[in-house]
């Protein structure tokens, strides 16, 4: 009777042990793929960020790019703006109102 209810302590045991095993081995495998899923998306996250940079200073040169067929004048045009587009312009402005060494660069002039 005790010799069965030793086998049964150790087959317990050994489940135990087997599912620590399994349950640490699906874990990292869990792991591993929320990682690279995480990884993917932060990937993605940078290049639509930098698509939207991009986006965005196009439409500032657009918007800027004003010819003379089109009759306005560049303070007719800011009317048309956005806030957005606005604050763009301004951060721009402020930029190039730095003096040389706030820029980071003393070699060459404000353009």
């Amino acid at each position: 009777m005790f010799t069965d209810l030793g086998d049964d302590v150790k087959r317990i045991f050994l489940a135990g042990v087997g599912a620590i095993a399994m349950t640490a081995e699906r874990s990292s495998k869990l792991i591993d793929e929320l990682v690279a899923k995480g990884e993917l998306t932060f990937e993605q996250g940078k290049v639509l960020n930098e698509e939207l940079k991009h986006n965005i200073k196009e439409k500032i040169k657009d918007t800027l790019n004003i010819t003379a067929t089109e009759g306005k004048s560049v303070m007719e045009s800011l009317k048309d703006l956005s806030k957005e587009e606005l604050a763009a312009i301004k951060a721009k402005i402020a930029e190039l109102e730095k003096p040389d060494d706030e820029n980071g660069d003393s070699s060459q002039p404000n353009k």
